[in-house]
């Protein structure tokens, strides 16, 4: 899959999440990477910043939050076409939650680890 598609679902799983739920998010910026770090090869997705949970009043001027999302590890674990569509919708919503505050044992048993 190019990445200009996969970067195409990427924005259509952030079309998915309720708009109620994006306005509430903060200084965070979403991309697309082909790969994570190598200490890392199989990591889909990382959040990288502070969670809304962990701001306090000194938090201002800060570079954006970053959501990263990683393509060949996506598509290495994926069959088709369509689950490549599930998993990016899945890792986009997961690291979204991390923004909110939520952990990974949390996700897991909500169904989005």
């Amino acid at each position: 899959m190019t990445r200009p598609r996969f970067e195409e679902l990427v924005g259509e799983a952030l079309d998915e999440v309720p708009a109620e739920l994006l306005g509430l998010m903060d200084n965070v910026v979403i991309l697309v990477e082909d790969d994570p770090p190598p200490d890392e090869p199989g990591l889909l997705g990382i959040y990288e910043g502070y969670a809304l949970t962990e701001r306090g009043w000194d938090y201002s001027g800060v570079l954006p939050d970053r959501i990263l999302i990683y393509r060949n590890p996506i598509l290495a674990i994926c069959e088709t076409d369509d689950d490549v569509v599930e998993e990016v919708a899945v890792t986009v919503v997961h690291e979204i939650a991390h923004h909110f505050g939520i952990d990974d044992a949390r996700l897991h048993e909500l169904g989005w680890g």
